[in-house]
Order: structure tokens, then C-alpha cells, then sequence
């Protein structure tokens, strides 16, 4: 990346965050590659309570990625992969960010701080598993220095996805 990343700040997610995450993943844009329609807010609810476990037993989550202006863009951070096909046990890095904020490099910047809390957490790898047609998130692979793994077939909706890996 030929451009300086823009600051960003990770925070374990506060209850307010799974609202204000509800509201900016409302977008279809933000949401083509997790199944096409806005969650819940129970949804939300459940996973930022689920993210505050994590990092206190495991020292990693999804956290809340701040802007420079401390307002909450989306989410960046890590967790583990627990369902029963695709890389199961591993820890997975993910990111989810509200469409005005796309391109800006907010996501590579808050990636780069996640590998770094993972290596801190004791972790030697990760994954990040991405639809094969998601062009932005393949690309932010390939500027953390992943590199393909495997390809196999989600149950549900039966696309094609890749998991890339990164040693630590």
C-alpha cells in the first residue's frame, strides 16, 4: 500500500455498539457477502456480548474500529472459527465496516493492530475465510501477506469461499 493508513483505535464492544453496528450493517452493500440482509438488533446484542467474553478469556475479539474523530466505522478483530466445516478451531481475523468508509485503508489499519494483539495473545496463526467474488476483502488479505490456503463450498448458501492463512 503505496498510501499512509489512516488512525484507528480498537475497542472491546459496548452495548451502545450493537446498536450503532445494527444501524451501519443496515446496508445492503455492507452486508452482500454475510448473507445479503440486515441482522437483528438482538443479533448485534448477542455478539458484542459474545466479543466482551472473548477478549477477557481469550485477550482478542471483534472490536469496535474509532475513526480519527472517535466515532464507531464497524468492526475488525478476531475470534475462533467454531462451526463444524471450514477451518474449525482456528482463529479467524474479520472485518465489517460502514460502506462510506470503504477504500480509505481503515480496514488494513485495524487489521494490522488486530495480528498484532492476536501474536500478544499467544496465537501463531490465523485465517481469514472470504467469499471467492469478495474483491475488497481478498485484497486486504493479500496486504497483510496472507495467502490461500484451501477453497471449499459453504452449506448454506453453497458459494464459493477461500480461507487464507497467516503465521504470526
Amino acid at each position: 500500500m503505496n498510501r499512509a493508513l489512516p488512525a484507528v483505535r480498537l475497542r472491546v464492544p459496548t452495548d451502545e455498539d450493537a446498536v450503532t453496528w445494527h444501524r451501519i450493517f443496515a446496508d445492503p452493500d455492507v452486508m452482500e457477502f454475510h448473507g445479503g440482509r440486515p441482522a437483528e438488533l438482538s443479533v448485534y446484542e448477542e455478539l458484542t456480548a459474545r466479543q466482551r467474553r472473548h477478549d477477557a478469556e481469550l485477550g482478542f475479539c471483534l472490536w469496535s474500529v474509532l475513526d480519527g474523530n472517535g466515532q464507531v466505522i464497524g468492526f475488525t478483530g478476531a475470534q475462533p472459527w467454531d462451526r463444524e466445516w471450514g477451518p474449525t478451531g482456528e482463529i479467524e481475523i474479520g472485518w465489517r465496516l460502514a460502506r462510506e468508509h470503504w477504500g480509505k485503508g481503515y480496514v488494513t489499519a485495524a487489521a494490522l493492530q488486530t495480528l498484532d494483539r492476536v501474536r500478544a495473545a499467544g496465537r501463531t496463526s490465523v485465517v481469514a475465510v472470504v467469499k471467492a467474488d469478495n474483491a475488497r476483502s481478498i485484497a486486504v488479505t493479500r496486504r497483510l501477506g496472507m495467502r490461500l490456503g484451501e477453497t471449499f463450498t459453504t452449506p448454506v448458501s453453497k458459494a464459493e469461499a477461500h480461507v487464507y492463512r497467516l503465521g504470526l
